[in-house]
């Protein structure tokens, strides 16, 4: 497996280390194992779902955490019931982890299980600062011509100098 060299990258730009962990988040997704299973769905302009399918395990026994634009899913391994005897366990009841990298200003808004799925609800909620916004064009005084700057411009510079 080839690997890749960011440290180039890092003598001339700030604020790529992100990046070079993506690539490390997917590398380790494609080669990592596959369970539990799991859908993204997106369910409106800025609304995901992420439903993972979770048989044997509780509410107790999941922990969601969302950090540094990361989501992690954790299950403990629910403990077995005693005295039980399996011809046959296909049913997976393993602790996992699961990391998913989220875009900037995606929010998990909650989290849901029913019927042995977990969903998880998020949303990108961008800040009213970020928005674009539309700037209204006055009918006012005119713009100053470029000849009136530059002449005011010339007055101030020969009252510093006197």
């Amino acid at each position: 497996m080839s690997t890749l060299d960011f440290s180039p990258l890092f003598r001339t730009a700030i604020g790529f280390d992100r990046m070079a962990r993506l690539v490390d988040t997917a590398r380790a997704a494609a080669e990592g194992p596959a369970y539990p299973p799991y859908n993204i769905e997106r369910t409106g302009d800025d609304a995901y779902v992420l439903t993972m399918a979770v048989a044997g395990f509780g509410p107790d026994e999941l922990d969601i955490t969302a950090q540094d634009n990361v989501l992690t899913v954790s299950g403990k391994a629910p403990q077995p019931e005693e005295g039980r005897r399996y011809l046959h366990r296909g049913i997976a009841g393993r602790a996992f982890e699961r990391r998913f990298v989220l875009a900037d200003h995606i929010q998990v808004v909650g989290a849901d299980l029913r019927n042995g799925l977990l969903h998880v609800a998020l949303k990108r909620e961008v800040p009213e600062a970020l928005k674009p916004r539309r700037i209204a064009i006055g009918q006012g005084a005119p713009a100053p011509k470029a000849i009136e700057v530059e002449a005011a411009n010339e007055q101030d510079d020969r009252a510093q100098a006197a």
